[in-house]
């Protein structure tokens, strides 16, 4: 599996915020406790990272990724009673622009932490 090794080690942090934490908390105090515990892991992570989106190869948007780690994992963080397919559907949608291999995206949800790890499908060129 792609990134195997970093993303079990981003999936165990985000299992030691949400046992510290719980439910109850908006996004940015789970994200602010995730980047803590990855930098404790010794990961480099960057913060709200832009990214822009290219239509005809003209910018047409920028986006921000909640962390990246290690310059190849994009993480999305969400603080939702239960992930939809939406969710999903923008974290791949996020790896195909900024043309990164893998996604997780993590739900610090009210039945635990609910992880949904994502790749990144090239578009077909026709």
């Amino acid at each position: 599996m792609i990134h195997e090794e970093i993303t079990k080690k981003i999936i165990g942090a985000a299992y030691s915020v949400y046992n510290q934490l719980g439910f109850g908390f908006l996004e940015s105090v789970y994200k602010k406790s995730l980047l803590i515990e990855l930098e404790k892991q010794g990961l480099q992570v960057q913060e709200e990272l832009p990214i822009t989106v290219f239509y005809d190869d003209l910018p047409v948007g920028d986006f921000f990724a909640d962390l990246v780690v290690e310059d190849t994992i994009i993480v999305e963080l969400k603080a939702v009673q239960n992930l939809a397919v939406v969710h999903e559907v923008q974290l791949v949608n996020y790896l195909n622009a900024a043309k990164k291999e893998t996604g997780l995206l993590i739900n610090f949800g009210a039945q635990g932490v609910e992880v949904k790890r994502k790749f990144r499908k090239p578009r077909q060129n026709h």
